[in-house]
């Protein structure tokens, strides 16, 4: 019987170990879904955030499992993480640039309630590329092992992801830095490429020497120029009365 089995594997000590291993590792890379979450969620209406932070976390830990399922298949993509590390190059840009105030309309509200949700997925998607592999080593193929342990990660994300948001808030500067721990991570998850290492022939550990605190560098400058140049732009106010009116 499925269930006798399932009794059976959670009454063994190997299962309590792996899920120990597990809860651990989810606890450290926490951290960074907190900041992508904080940082995706600061610019909405305080009312929205909780929203974000709660339909974000979930959709990304579903696609954590799902990954952890098919985390054979998708490591013989060429050129995957390369493509992800790029990708979240761009969302650490974007999120250090500011919205402009005055369109605050219902309408714009949801929408970026759903960018900010999306966003929040997406980001993480990129970053449990190389999560998911120790993930699945640890939890030698359980799913069981797997779902328990990423659910237990649920409010580790959801409670961290809120203290870094007040941070966030209160010091307007650690957006700054919270873009260019994303790029940290890109180029760790670009230097991981193994098609890439085998193209351009360089040692990865070398690689991540170069590229982390690069692309790191290349986040922050990148989004301090465009969000200066977003802050000085005037705000356009559109007239939308008739256009007879004398």
């Amino acid at each position: 019987m499925p269930s006798e089995s399932i009794l059976t594997t959670v009454v063994t000590a190997e299962f309590w170990l792996a899920l120990l291993e597990l809860t651990g590792i989810n606890l450290l890379l926490s951290g960074d879904n907190a900041v992508v979450i904080a940082l995706a969620c600061r610019s909405l209406p305080s009312e929205q955030r909780q929203k974000a932070v709660i339909a974000g976390s979930a959709g990304a830990i579903a696609l954590r499992v799902l990954f952890c399922l098919i985390i054979v298949w998708l490591l013989e993509i060429p050129y995957l993480k390369l493509i992800g590390g790029i990708l979240l190059l761009w969302i650490g840009v974007r999120l250090i640039v500011p919205e402009k105030e005055g369109d605050g309309t219902a309408i714009a509200n949801k929408s970026n309630l759903y960018g900010a949700i999306q966003t929040i997925i997406i980001a993480d998607a990129i970053m449990s590329l190389d999560n998911v592999v120790a993930i699945a080593a640890v939890a030698k193929g359980s799913v069981l092992l797997i779902v328990v342990g990423l659910v237990i990660s649920v409010p580790m994300i959801v409670y961290g992801s809120q203290l870094a948001l007040r941070f966030l808030l209160r010091f307007p500067l650690l957006v700054t830095f919270g873009g260019g721990v994303l790029g940290w991570i890109a180029g760790d998850i670009i230097a991981g490429d193994e098609a890439l290492l085998n193209l351009i022939a360089i040692d990865r550990h070398l690689l991540e020497q170069i590229a982390k605190p690069l692309l790191a560098t290349l986040v922050v400058v990148t989004g301090t120029l465009l969000a200066r140049r977003e802050r000085a732009r005037p705000l356009v106010l559109v007239d939308l009365a008739p256009a007879d009116r004398k």
